[in-house]
């Protein structure tokens, strides 16, 4: 689980990460990454909608998103905003699947 420093909470900053930070995409989910150059760990945010499925379906995208955010938070640069998309066959993939999707797009950032 991530704590509340490790996440995106106003929806100003999530307008800014995916407006001005670097785009990865995946089939199934697209991840947005901007450095704010503070002197703080990385904050992750998620965007869920209603096209991934029901509530039940949603809430499982968005628990298995943010358990692959926290294993990579030793590797995001500090400072960063992440704020990862979900695209509508996100809750179809296999976990090892949708990890592996993530971090690669996290790693790609950070270079």
């Amino acid at each position: 689980m991530l704590a509340r420093p490790n996440r995106l909470t106003r929806g100003a900053d999530y307008k800014a990460v995916v407006r001005r930070g670097r785009r990865c995409a995946g089939p199934n989910t697209v991840t947005y990454v901007t450095a704010t150059g503070q002197d703080r760990s990385a904050r992750f945010g998620f965007i869920v909608s209603r096209q991934v499925g029901p509530a039940v379906v949603r809430n499982t995208v968005r628990r298995r998103l943010k358990a692959v955010c926290a294993e990579a938070l030793p590797t995001v640069n500090a400072g960063s905003d992440v704020v990862i998309r979900a695209l509508p066959n996100a809750g179809t993939v296999p976990f090892g699947d949708l990890r592996a999707e993530v971090v690669r797009c996290l790693a790609r950032s950070a270079a």
